[in-house]
Parts: C-alpha cells; structure tokens; sequence
C-alpha cells in the first residue's frame, strides 16, 4: 500500500495538480491517482516530485505490505 502526503505538500505550495503535472511531465490524472495513492510512481517521477518541493522521496512516499485500516 502506497502512502503519500503529494496532496498535502502540493496544496501548502499553493499549486494545483494540472500545475504540478505540467512542471514534473505528466498527465493531471496521474496526480490524481497518486494522491490517492492508487500509482505506484516511477522512480524518476518519484525523484522529479521530491525535486518540485524540496525534500526526499521518503517524505513523499512510503510503501507498507500492511493492509489499509477502515
């Protein structure tokens, strides 16, 4: 299961996610679906994002085997 805080970081940067998607290549869906964390990115996506705020991948992204909790 992939968790991520895109959402939280693109919205405290003042951006939308067709803003973040032109800056970093990619489709606007694209960023969808990682906030929702339902992508897996690329590692270079996952480097190019990092890139965009500043911060490590890590801080972005991390990957659990745990199942999601309702």
């Amino acid at each position: 299961m992939l968790i991520t805080c895109l959402r939280q970081m693109r919205e405290a940067k003042g951006m939308t996610q067709s803003e973040l998607a032109s800056r970093v290549g990619v489709r606007r869906e694209t960023i969808v679906h990682l906030e929702r964390g339902r992508y897996n990115p690329s590692l270079k996506l996952a480097l190019d994002l990092a890139h965009v705020f500043g911060v490590p991948v890590e801080t972005l992204f991390q990957y659990t085997d745990d199942p999601p909790t309702s």
